[in-house]
């Protein structure tokens, strides 16, 4: 089994742009640390260059992938690719998973204008995830799909729904070209999520932490909403929105 021990090693510099945006965009790959998140891209059939471990007890078992694919690594080299406190000793380089890039015509969907904190992304792709939505539309100005922060928040759900990045207001003529309605989400001129029907299809829109989704979307969306504030807080953190807003219209209700 092929065995790096030295940091200044070629490939353990080329791995380590994959901590940055630019090395991920230029390469097609991301780190990926951590035994479950291995375990669920190996779910999806993603394909991995290479896993590397601290130790051969670092290996599981039921993992069906090529022995040669394993490399040996020192702790010290494991840090140099690892963001996290305290490393479980395993970091895997793995393609970005392809999906296509036209937007479907029918569906659920969930679409995010300029949302920053990767743990609000990570949250809302593991909530569409779970409530079965069709897929995500990842806007302009968003953090990066393949931030660590945002693929470990996501638990591996974005290894199981389709996530394209894409202009939101261009796309939602499409959607609506479809009949497919679209929401967006305001604290001003919008009706509360309560008025509105569950609905077969939908693209919900959620926005930026602070500003909240772009006035130019809200404008070309065929409803907007809000949730209530029956407390003293101002509003709801995006992904807890989302994930109420989602669910509500995804209901089935009589």
């Amino acid at each position: 089994m092929k065995r790096i021990e030295s940091v200044k090693n070629e490939q353990v510099k080329n791995w380590k742009k994959l901590l940055t945006k630019k090395g991920r965009d230029k390469s097609g790959q991301f780190l990926l640390e951590g035994f479950h998140l291995i375990e669920e891209a190996l779910k999806a059939k993603l394909k991995f260059e290479a896993i590397l471990v601290t130790n051969e007890d670092k290996i599981e078992s039921q993992w069906q992938i090529e022995r040669k694919k394993f490399i040996i690594v020192t702790e010290q080299v494991l840090k140099e690719l690892s963001e996290m406190d305290t490393p479980q000793g395993v970091v895997a380089i793995v393609q970005m998973p392809t999906w296509p890039e036209q937007i479907a015509t029918t569906g659920q969907w969930l679409l995010i204008d300029r949302v920053q904190d990767p743990g609000n992304i990570g949250t809302m792709i593991r909530t569409a995830e779970a409530a079965g939505l069709t897929g995500i539309v990842l806007g302009e100005g968003s953090v990066d799909l393949y931030n660590g922060k945002v693929v470990r928040a996501t638990q591996g759900a974005l290894f199981h729904i389709p996530i394209i990045k894409g202009n939101i207001l261009e796309l939602i003529p499409k959607f609506k070209a479809a009949g497919i309605p679209v929401f967006g989400t305001a604290l001003e001129k919008a009706s509360s999520y309560t008025a509105v029907e569950s609905q077969a299809q939908f693209a919900l829109i959620v926005g930026n932490e602070g500003q909240g989704v772009e006035k130019s979307i809200l404008a070309e969306c065929d409803q907007n909403i809000y949730i209530p504030i029956f407390g003293q807080a101002e509003s709801l953190n995006v992904a807890v929105a989302s994930g109420i807003l989602m669910y509500y219209l995804k209901a089935i209700r009589s």
